[in-house]
């Protein structure tokens, strides 16, 4: 075995992998239509058991937020009717504007229902286009839920539970690092709630405090409960849509282990389970929603057969004493996957950024490419001195393959001969190669394991590239003005393509003819396979060429002079 015929099957296992991935894709059903278009109508559910039920896709009706659980040789909890408070059908939202986020706040329950990063536009060509993760018109909806839930029936808080507001827009002004944004309701039995949501300058991360003000007679018993509520659209697969090879759907950590889960299995049959640290979450490629709950909780996640998938969060229960008042303090994360916001909101959060099974590597390069980039400024060019770093690590393995791959090209004349002298005789033939490596002191197999070491660190560089929210539409210099879209004039994947093409010229041809006429066509099949490729991927290939190209051609005028 030598390094092409590596190259070979690892060219050979790339194009099966997407080939195997797409047809899974094709084999899925079409995603489901829009539950509603507008999210105003979805109930809360789970406080209501003698209110109408809205229009929701089949299974998808009460019962998605569970009653607090409850508390310690207490009685079971019951779903109860909650206070219905009559309001026009439609209310003017309320708009919360910070330096990163532009948000809108539904009167009705309180909730964050649409959510803006209008640092982060769709295209790189339309900046005037943002990102948009939260929409309750949208026909994929997606929303927030939050509240609290009560027993006995009456004091919770309903998605058309109407707050009020001392003004409808809050903006967080210049010097100005906290913004906080009140509203209060008053619900059955004199019970009143204060919902804060609270904004910080330069994060993506929301707090939101309720305060339960008991002014019945009776005491209060139930908890707070986060929701994230979602229409699942799994993106199609494509060679030229990267965002597709990434994981989108609801994800959890139970405060021990992080899961993706399946939304299909998830309407067969749900999740349930309590503890501290835990949080739920929906991602999709570069952005997220989580809610994290202040302390224990119980977490439970379900979907419907239509791909309505939710999670859900619900606190420990409190009891209030009549007069006295009590604080539920959550919170939620809307925006890109920056990995230290993530890890400063909740832990083990940043396992959002789905780097896969190669996680434990990962992490560690992107620390370091992002120190660079620190230390450079330029994306593009902290990706090429990673490069060089991650070459100067494996220097010594990737010299041992090429003195290796030298040897053997030195040899190629005697191999030649010996390939004619027993054409009629594979055993013949086997036996003199093998004579003819033991003399020379050649190990064929000696370039083979340089390669495979430093396989993962080559396969979890491509997942930091890939998945790092810091590299999209990142500029490098010249045409390549976004690292993470295709070379829109496919140069570098050309250039790519002619690296490859030199490092054959430097290595051994493969005895097998066949063989070699399809090493040939290599660095077509990768220039035709990188052309889709991000840029930031195709730069990274490209420069691990030209070093390798360069440590090669020395080797090989060592070995030629008679070196060891």
């Amino acid at each position: 075995m030598d390094n092409q015929r590596v190259f070979l099957w690892i060219a050979l296992a790339m194009m099966v992998w997407l080939n195997y991935t797409a047809f899974l894709q094709d084999q899925r059903p079409p995603p489901p239509p829009a539950a509603t278009n507008s999210a105003e109508a979805l109930q809360a559910p789970g406080f209501d058991e003698g209110a109408a039920a809205p229009a929701l896709p089949e299974g998808a009706g009460a019962g998605d937020v569970p009653p607090p659980p409850a508390a310690p040789g207490g009685a079971e909890a019951r779903e109860v009717p909650g206070a219905t408070q009559t309001a026009p059908a439609s209310e003017q939202r309320i708009r919360v504007i910070t330096d990163v986020l532009d948000l809108e706040i539904s009167p009705r329950g309180g909730d964050l229902v649409k959510a803006v990063l209008p640092e982060y536009p769709v295209h790189k060509n339309a900046p005037d286009v943002p990102v948009q993760l939260l929409d309750p018109t949208a026909d994929g909806l997606y929303v927030f839920r939050s509240g609290l839930t009560a027993r006995p029936p009456g004091a919770s808080t309903r998605s058309d539970t109407l707050f009020s507001a001392p003004r409808m827009e809050f903006r967080l002004e210049p010097g100005q690092d906290v913004l906080e944004v009140p509203l209060t309701a008053t619900l059955e039995d004199g019970v009143v709630v204060t919902k804060t949501w609270r904004f910080e300058r330069g994060s993506y991360a929301v707090g939101l405090e309720q305060r339960l003000q008991n002014e019945g007679e009776t005491d209060w018993n139930g908890a707070s409960y986060l929701q994230i509520r979602r229409l699942h659209d799994p993106p199609g697969r494509s060679l030229t849509d990267v965002e597709s090879y990434s994981f989108r759907g609801p994800v959890t950590f139970n405060g021990e282990k992080y899961e993706k889960l399946d939304v299909g299995d998830l309407a067969k049959s749900g999740i349930e389970y309590t503890t501290e640290g835990g949080w739920v979450a929906s991602i999709q490629h570069h952005f997220l929603t989580a809610a994290v709950p202040g302390g224990r909780a119980q977490f439970s996640a379900n979907s419907t057969p239509e791909g309505l998938y939710t999670v859900t969060a619900v606190g420990m229960p409190q009891a209030v004493a009549p007069g006295q008042a009590t604080v539920f303090t959550d919170q939620y994360f809307v925006g890109p996957k920056l990995q230290d916001q993530l890890e400063a909101t909740a832990p083990k959060l940043r396992l959002t950024v789905d780097y896969g099974w190669l996680t434990v590597i990962s992490q560690p390069l992107f620390w370091l490419l992002s120190k660079i980039y620190a230390l450079v400024g330029n994306w593009g060019w902290a990706i090429i001195i990673m490069t060089v770093l991650i070459k100067a690590v494996f220097y010594k393995l990737s010299e041992t393959s090429g003195r290796s791959m030298a040897k053997m090209r030195k040899l190629q004349p005697r191999m030649k001969a010996l390939q004619e002298r027993y054409a009629d005789d594979r055993q013949k033939l086997s036996q003199a190669m093998m004579e003819l490596y033991k003399k020379e002191k050649v190990n064929p197999a000696a370039g083979c394991l340089p390669i495979l070491v430093q396989m993962p660190v080559f396969l979890a560089l491509y997942w930091v590239l890939l998945e790092s929210v810091e590299m999209r539409q990142a500029p490098f210099a010249l045409w390549i003005q976004d690292l993470s879209s295709r070379d829109p004039y496919f140069i570098l994947p050309l250039l790519m393509g002619v690296t490859m093409w030199f490092q054959q010229k430097l290595n051994p041809a493969p005895p097998d003819p066949v063989q070699a006429k399809i090493m040939q066509l290599l660095p077509v099949i990768f220039t035709v396979f990188f052309a889709f490729f991000p840029a930031g991927l195709v730069l990274y290939w490209f420069v691990n060429n030209l070093l390798a190209i360069l440590q090669q051609w020395r080797i090989n005028k060592v070995v030629e002079a008679g070196g060891a």
